[in-house]
């Protein structure tokens, strides 16, 4: 297993920690640890693409798993962040039903042979959608009032909205680009 691939191995490894503190609020300054190590997850998430793309290091095993860890990390903070409050259930639902059907997909082309590769609308949505969950967990509007706190409340509200039509634009594209995996069925 080359190093990209363990990094992506390692983004999953991160996940139960994260979803840990996320949940678990007894403990004081449990969201800053979610959120580091969230971050830390997110940015493994570069770092390994970054490395399988500059050493020619890239892999079935790595087109098919960083996708899988990315939208693991993500869907579980979505829902962590869903059950604290912080986020609305059919955001949630839009987003892992998306995730749902592309998996579909992908398992369909994996059957044929086939491995597809994120494309460039899924990687920006999982850019913003790493941007929002990190402004959610710190919920830096509960830490200021007045202004301050409507400009956050804001910038949550516009990141959530773009994540959640990021969503459903890179699920049409991905369906548009990849119909013939479908058509191609006997």
């Amino acid at each position: 297993m080359n190093l990209p691939n363990k990094i992506t191995v390692f983004r999953v490894i991160l996940v139960p920690f994260f979803v840990f503190f996320m949940v678990f609020d007894k403990l004081p300054g449990n969201k800053w640890y979610a959120l580091a190590i969230f971050i830390i997850a997110s940015c493994s998430d570069l770092v390994d693409g970054k490395l399988a793309r500059k050493y020619n290091l890239v892999t079935d095993f790595g087109k098919f798993m960083d996708p899988l860890a990315d939208k693991l990390l993500v869907d579980s903070a979505m829902i962590a962040l869903c059950g604290i409050g912080r986020l609305y259930s059919v955001v949630v639902i839009i987003v892992i039903g998306r995730e749902f059907i592309i998996s579909g997909f992908r398992l369909v082309a994996a059957d044929n042979g086939r491995v597809i590769a994120a494309s460039i609308w899924g990687k920006v949505k999982t850019v913003v959608q790493m941007i929002m969950v990190c402004v959610l967990i710190a919920d830096l509007g509960a830490e200021f009032g007045g202004t301050a706190h409507d400009v956050i409340g804001v910038v949550e509200a516009v990141l959530v909205v773009a994540a959640t039509m990021l969503a459903v634009v890179s699920l049409l594209d991905y369906i548009a680009k990849n119909r013939d995996v479908i058509s191609s069925q006997k």
